[in-house]
């Protein structure tokens, strides 16, 4: 088929499926009765192919997670269906996957390019990503310009977005060279890069700021192109129409109604704020003095049905993990009661650390428990948490404040905003609970989210086992190309 006539075909099944704006019986391809939105709601059940890693799907302690996991699972909703991801190991697979009709579409932190348009169907765009370059310093000198790579062993993930970019460098500079791999994730080749095996790779800013915590060695040499839109993929048929045209529908609720801002601040904004000191204290804390208290940290958690990680968060901002701490103020232990506080958990003994986590975790938990039905998880957890720090009559003086001034104040968001005005007489001086350090709570709980996304990914990172190698991506150019002919 002429390449003009594959192109006008693509673009009719684009604007069949886009019925959001033109309906659908405008364009004769798509079919309302028989096409794969109807069997996804007839069998029950979503299947979405995805890739692992920190910012797409993972499993911790047993359970799924992940932006793309969470993303999709909010559309199974929409459509009141089941939902099962399929993890496959680099883009190949997802792209052969949908080919193969193994899934309903990719969730896989795909790009939209020209390339992959003339084959697939994307639905509408969720999140802007910048393309980076990126260097070990304890390594390699200074980059910054494409020049610089010249002579660089480069090693980016095969069949993707980052080749096209490689490629268009190359066009003003010939000696430009690259490894592409199809058996490696950005974690693996974040690896390569701190152990010195190459100079430089390619990764969506996403995934940089949600890894350079554990790689503050690694600088940004430069980013190429155009920021990429992220979305979801599926092959362009006919059959897909009205799959597009109720997930453009999904998108703007879930972006009207805050959803996905407050999916992407719990995903990614932190690690953009995060500083390199208050990253690296953490991380050398959690090396040195963890071990000696995690297991009573997941004893506690256990006990009071809480996430282990985040009991570790919340005492590592009270205490850095001491037992012995102690503040001018007389707040004492592991989680830092007040003795008013402690008799009225039953501690009798603040400094020691299994009494504290106890209390600690009963008085976090009887915090969670006092707010309003209105506020549903994960914000439920934050407001717990800056209940934990000022207590819960200043958090619904915020949360006042924050309905008066237009705001939502069952979102977290939007009362973290209102939480510093009650250092200002205006605002104070008619609330119920007067005058609080509102501005401390919260960088108190954006510590502690902070923390606890540490500790979740440093768990995703440690544990994850490579894939197996594809042997003829590491051939040498001229055996490459005689074992490509077998």
């Amino acid at each position: 088929m002429p390449a003009s006539h594959k192109t006008q075909r693509l673009l009719a099944i684009w604007l069949c499926a886009a019925s959001v704006i033109l309906t659908a019986s405008l364009f004769g391809g798509c079919k309302n009765n028989s096409d794969n939105l109807q069997r996804i709601r007839e069998d029950g059940v979503l299947r979405v192919l995805t890739r692992n890693g920190s910012t797409t799907y993972y499993e911790i302690q047993g359970s799924p997670a992940g932006f793309e996991y969470q993303l999709a699972l909010a559309f199974a909703n929409h459509l009141n269906v089941e939902l099962e991801m399929i993890p496959v190991v680099g883009l190949d697979e997802v792209f052969s996957g949908l080919m193969e009709e193994r899934a309903d579409f990719a969730a896989a932190g795909l790009s939209i390019t020209p390339a992959r348009q003339e084959t697939l169907l994307f639905g509408p765009s969720y999140l802007s990503v910048k393309q980076l370059f990126i260097y070990n310093r304890d390594v390699n000198p200074k980059i910054s310009s494409a020049k610089d790579l010249i002579g660089k062993q480069i090693h980016v993930i095969g069949n993707s977005a980052h080749v096209e970019q490689l490629l268009a460098l190359q066009k003003d500079h010939p000696e430009l060279q690259w490894i592409e791999s199809r058996d490696l994730e950005t974690i693996d080749l974040l690896e390569q890069l701190v152990d010195g095996q190459i100079d430089v790779t390619i990764v969506n800013s996403t995934e940089y700021y949600a890894n350079r915590a554990f790689y503050p060695s690694f600088r940004i040499a430069f980013s190429t192109g155009s920021p990429r839109k992220l979305a979801w993929a599926m092959t362009a048929t006919p059959n897909n129409a009205s799959l597009i045209k109720e997930m453009t529908n999904f998108f703007k609720t879930y972006t009207d109604n805050g959803k996905l801002a407050r999916l992407i601040d719990r995903n990614f904004t932190f690690n953009e704020r995060q500083t390199f000191v208050s990253t690296q204290t953490f991380l050398q804390m959690k090396q040195d003095r963890l071990p000696d208290v995690k297991g009573m940290i997941e004893q506690v958690a256990i006990e009071y049905d809480l996430d282990w990680r985040l009991l570790a968060a919340i005492s590592y901002q009270e205490s850095h993990w001491d037992a012995d701490a102690r503040s001018p103020t007389g707040v004492r232990g592991m989680m830092m009661l007040t003795r008013a506080t402690a008799e009225e958990l039953n501690v009798e003994d603040r400094l020691d650390p299994l009494q504290s986590l106890r209390g600690g975790a009963r008085y976090y938990k009887k915090l969670y428990s006092r707010l309003p039905a209105g506020i549903e998880p994960p914000e439920r957890s934050w407001f717990a948490l800056a209940a934990y720090n000022i207590g819960l009559g200043h958090v619904e003086d915020a949360r006042i404040i924050t309905q008066k001034r237009g705001g939502n104040p069952n979102l977290w968001n939007d009362v973290r905003e209102s939480l510093p005005l009650l250092r200002q007489q205006k605002w104070y001086k008619p609330s119920k609970y007067g005058y609080a350090r509102g501005d401390e709570a919260a960088r108190y709980v954006r510590n502690i989210r902070d923390y606890y996304s540490l500790l979740t990914w440093d768990e995703l990172n440690r544990y994850r086992v490579p894939p197996p190698r594809i042997v003829s991506d590491y051939l040498p150019p001229e055996l490459k190309r005689g074992f490509d002919a077998l």
